[in-house]
């Protein structure tokens, strides 16, 4: 690649260098003797870099060049238009729903049996917060669930507007709000999803993962106010309805 990335003479240093990921670069000040650009033009440089999540830059260690993942560009994108614009993150959750059915079949005829046994391991570990006397929302077992499907997946992007997806969730408070017939539902659906994988029907699946993403769509946030014992909690707790 001989074209300056971003017009960034810093990261233009790293592809013309051929810095590999966990490779320290030199000293800012040494790359502008070199580069002939400014301490200062490198230094707002490498924070675009950094927030990219690019380089790391630690005291002591200096800046070490990360593995390629196109989540934290996706995020930080993401996160600016929620700030803007809550409403958005229906559109990304269309988003979302297609690429999970798109890349499908790819991603489960991937997965290990020790990954087909996690998905197995979530689904019981949420069936146990549902069931206790106060009960606990299971959101990192819904994102770990989803994710574990496409562990597997080889597009850097797919799982990366995935990963993405699941920080917008948590920022709009996705995770803190549910009605307990939803949660059941949810997880209903993600017991059968497991079990259809299990036996190898991916299409089967596949097909009951489309209907639980139109669940959402359905959900109803309150953020305000009293609810009812069949109403949506404020926090990580919900009652069960009498």
């Amino acid at each position: 690649m001989k074209q300056n990335p971003n017009d960034s003479e810093f990261l233009d240093y790293i592809v013309t260098h051929g810095i590999a990921p966990g490779e320290r670069l030199p000293s800012l000040h040494e790359m502008s003797v070199e580069l002939g650009v400014s301490v200062g033009k490198l230094r707002e440089q490498l924070e675009g870099a950094r927030v990219l999540g690019l380089v790391a830059a630690r005291p002591r260690r200096g800046i070490e060049c990360n593995d390629y993942s196109f989540t934290p560009a996706a995020r930080a994108s993401l996160m600016f238009g929620l700030a803007t614009d809550e409403r958005l993150f229906r559109d990304f959750g269309e988003l979302r729903n297609g690429i999970e059915s798109a890349f499908w079949r790819r991603a489960v005829e991937a997965l290990t049996e020790e990954d087909k046994s996690e998905l197995d391991e979530y689904v019981g570990r949420a069936w146990h917060k549902l069931q206790q006397s106060r009960i606990q929302i299971p959101h990192q077992e819904h994102r770990a669930f989803h994710m574990t499907i496409f562990r597997r997946l080889d597009n850097l992007f797919a799982t990366g507007l995935l990963e993405a997806y699941w920080d917008a969730y948590e920022a709009v408070e996705l995770n803190l709000y549910a009605d307990y017939d939803y949660l059941t539902e949810v997880w209903d659906y993600h017991q059968r999803i497991a079990g259809a994988i299990q036996q190898g029907e991916y299409e089967r699946a596949r097909l009951l993962n489309e209907e639980h993403l139109l669940l959402l769509r359905t959900r109803g946030v309150r953020r305000n106010g009293a609810n009812g014992p069949t109403g949506i909690e404020r926090g990580h707790e919900v009652r069960r309805p009498a």
